[in-house]
């Protein structure tokens, strides 16, 4: 063994023990470095240049130039595509009821949906973990497709395509199992396209299709997304490569299958839906006391557990692995997207029908009035992803748009039967200045502080709450829509029957008054419908401010760092060696293990 100066090997070993923990480098390279300064002459400077060049030469490459254009326009259309789905049916659903005679069914529409969508989206964070990610992504909009064909483009639903209010239910619910792993998957192909820095850019292009889409959903209906989903299959299978391995382990497809959590899937699943169908019929078609509802509710509780006592056993094999819950920037940025999920699918679909119950406007008419939202949140989407990149920090930006979104979304509250122009529209000015950041906030800290390898499953958590926060609210604000609607109505117009209302059409209001001969009850009866619909704004407005609690308790990291994963680049390192050289020459310097 080579002789060394005891304090010399003394600081050399308190430096390496001082260095601060960094998530670029994983726990290979880690145990490694640790290993190489207990083995003599590990420090030759030679021997430490070829082994950092090794791993400069192992780092990904990116796509570039027209070859990432591509893939980004790909991506951007496959989650137009989804954006496209959901703005239809929220601002169709009004038109829906009506024809199927189900506004007890609101809810469904956008819970059948996201039930399925929140239910997968673990899963798939593991299948994108386990399996090729292209063929993983090219799956889901296989099955999205299909899903939409099965209750066909909203132009022909609505001439009586699906046959009755429970078969669109279940068409949007297989729809919603590819968008499980449609959006996730192009946030995790991302990770692989472009270095962490450049990503937040790109998530602000990503979250303004939904602006887009939602603009462009009332005006062109339903029947652009079946080949806009054929363009970006095309394209991804074409042009895009993932630099990773698939199996690594040459495991078989059987043995692969087993790794995807199947125990953690069919727990899940059952508790969502005890809980969608509690919170759906409480107080409405069953008394809240009632047994059907509290044993819903026990039957979510034990499921639950259930579900959550695997997730301890499978440890980092599960589908929302227990250590991302002892890290605060996780803890905050799956708070933060359940928050704001469920604040913006609950505006989203309610505030389309005060303006064709309330205003009497039609469908077409309703999405031009909902551009100021739209219109905004597109721009504020792209806007803040461009700040984020220049500026490298991330928290303020989000913190500064749930503000907005809260303040916005707590002056719409205020809505009534004559609600200027001005306002109405500058109230949805200020939310969708917020709304913006919302898509990309949350899987912007997930990238920022996990493993590249740790991504996918990451993301999916990200997606998975942001759904279940949609899903579950929508369920919260249908019941305190329709409990404010009966109580409205039995309050100013007691001679009418209040169920009459709920099992008609939104905009059918005027219609069924003159079939009863009480025209004079109008206002009575819009002004049930605000109540009803103040209290689903109340929800929105709620939870916009506990996103912004929990931006607020985020860490403020920067994306300009070293993307997380084995990536670790050549001034980090030089860094980390001068501080280490530093120290040695002082001879004492460290030995208290803080620099």
């Amino acid at each position: 063994m080579a002789s060394h100066d005891p304090s010399t090997m003394i600081a050399e070993s308190q430096a390496t023990s001082a260095m601060p923990h960094r998530r670029e480098v994983d726990a290979s390279t880690t145990t490694s470095m640790a290993d190489e300064n207990d083995v003599p002459g590990s420090q030759d400077p030679e021997k430490h240049m070829h082994e950092h060049q090794a791993k400069v030469e192992d780092e990904p490459e990116y796509p570039h130039g027209f070859k990432l254009a591509v893939i980004l326009s790909a991506l951007c259309l496959a989650v137009f595509l989804v954006a496209l789905d959901q703005t239809i049916i929220s601002t169709a659903i009004p038109t829906i009821t009506d024809r199927f005679h189900s506004i007890q069914d609101i809810g469904w529409y956008g819970s059948s949906y996201l039930l399925t969508t929140t239910a997968l989206q673990p899963t798939f964070g593991r299948i994108y973990t386990i399996f090729s990610i292209k063929h993983t992504f090219l799956t889901a909009i296989f099955i999205f497709e299909i899903g939409k064909l099965s209750v066909g483009s909203f132009r022909s639903l609505v001439c009586a395509t699906a046959p009755s209010s429970t078969a669109l239910i279940i068409g949007r619910a297989l729809a919603g199992i590819g968008v499980g792993g449609l959006f996730s998957g192009a946030v995790v192909i991302l990770a692989y396209c472009l270095p962490l820095r450049k990503r937040p850019a790109a998530f602000g292009l990503i979250g303004g299709m939904w602006g887009i889409a939602s603009v462009a959903g009332p005006l062109l209906g339903g029947v652009f997304t079946l080949p806009i989903g054929a363009i970006a299959m095309v394209v991804i299978f074409l042009v895009l490569k993932i630099n990773r391995e698939n199996n690594p382990d040459n495991l078989s497809f059987l043995k692969r299958i087993l790794q995807l959590d199947l125990i953690g899937m069919f727990l899940i699943i059952p508790t969502i839906v005890c809980l969608l169908l509690a919170l759906q019929w409480g107080g409405t078609t069953y008394l809240w006391k009632s047994p059907t509802i509290i044993g819903l509710f026990i039957g979510a509780g034990v499921l639950g557990i259930m579900f959550i006592a695997s997730q301890l056993w499978l440890g980092d094999k599960g589908t929302l692995p227990p250590r991302f819950f002892r890290d605060r920037n996780m803890i905050c940025a799956m708070g933060f997207a359940f928050f704001f999920g469920a604040g913006f699918f609950a505006i989203i679909y309610y505030l389309a029908i005060y303006f064709q119950s309330i205003q009497g406007s039609s469908a077409t008419h309703a999405g031009i009035q909902l551009l100021p939202l739209l219109i905004t949140t597109v721009i504020s989407s792209i806007v803040t992803g461009g700040l984020i990149t220049a500026l490298g920090h991330y928290t303020p930006i989000m913190i500064f748009s749930m503000v907005l979104f809260s303040v916005g979304a707590g002056l719409i509250t205020t809505f009534n039967l004559t609600t200027p122009f001005g306002q109405w529209f500058g109230y949805q000015v200020l939310a969708g200045a917020g709304i913006g950041v919302g898509f990309q906030g949350a899987i912007l800290v997930c990238q920022t502080v996990l493993p590249l390898k740790d991504v996918p499953v990451g993301t999916a958590c990200i997606s998975f709450f942001q759904s279940l926060g949609g899903a579950l609210f929508i369920a919260v604000a249908q019941t305190l829509f329709q409990t404010g609607l009966l109580n409205g109505i039995e309050k100013n117009a007691p001679q009418l029957d209040a169920h009459l209302f709920l099992h008609s059409g939104a905009t059918q209001i005027r219609e069924i008054l003159r079939e009863v001969g009480r025209p004079q009850d109008l206002d009575a009866v819009l002004q049930a419908y605000v109540d009803g619909l103040t209290h689903t704004y109340w929800i929105t407005t709620a939870c916009a401010i506990a996103a912004l609690v929990c931006s607020c308790c985020l860490q403020w990291k920067s994306v300009k760092g070293e993307a997380p994963g084995k990536e670790m680049d050549n001034h980090v390192t030089s860094n980390m060696e001068q501080k280490g050289e530093v120290d040695v020459a002082k001879g004492d310097a460290g030995v208290d293990g803080k620099f």
